[in-house]
């Protein structure tokens, strides 16, 4: 970032939008590089994170949510199945169709990939940040939970 101290308001805003952009996503770069992201394609990756976020679905409503086709998502479904990340069982409101869900395998994969990005991430902060800093670090924090509440 750059001296900001005459910066009108408007441009400060469009200026630390900006910046806040480009290190999100440098911060991202380094959480994968700390990942074991295995070899998933992105719209398996997509599937996956769905399925833990909003629980069991079904082929057709992965595909809607998605974007698409039933026939593309059962392709992508098989292959999951075949490596053993989900698992179906009958949807008890339509026994014609099958809910898909994760493993507790992937599930326990899923929860060390998070707790070894979190180790990092605690590591750098106590490594490269003074108490002090820290305490910013906090205050920024709060101030990035306000922008992105409800």
């Amino acid at each position: 970032m750059t001296d900001r101290a005459s910066t009108p308001p408007s441009d400060l805003a469009a200026a630390l939008a900006a910046d806040l952009r480009a290190l999100v996503a440098r911060l991202r770069r380094r959480f994968r590089e700390q990942a074991i992201l295995g070899d998933f394609t992105p719209s398996q990756l997509a599937v996956l994170l769905r399925l833990e976020r909003e629980g069991a679905s079904t082929v057709s409503s992965l595909a809607r949510a998605e974007g698409v086709r039933p026939q593309s998502m059962g392709t992508l479904i098989a292959s999951l199945e075949a490596a053993g990340h989900i698992s179906g069982a009958p949807d008890p409101d339509d026994g014609r169709q099958t809910l898909w869900s994760l493993t507790p395998a992937f599930r326990e994969w899923l929860k060390e990939g998070r707790a070894a990005r979190q180790d990092w991430l605690s590591r750098m902060i106590e490594a490269r940040l003074t108490g002090g800093e820290q305490q910013q670090l906090a205050a920024a924090v709060e101030l990035l939970k306000r922008l992105v509440a409800d």
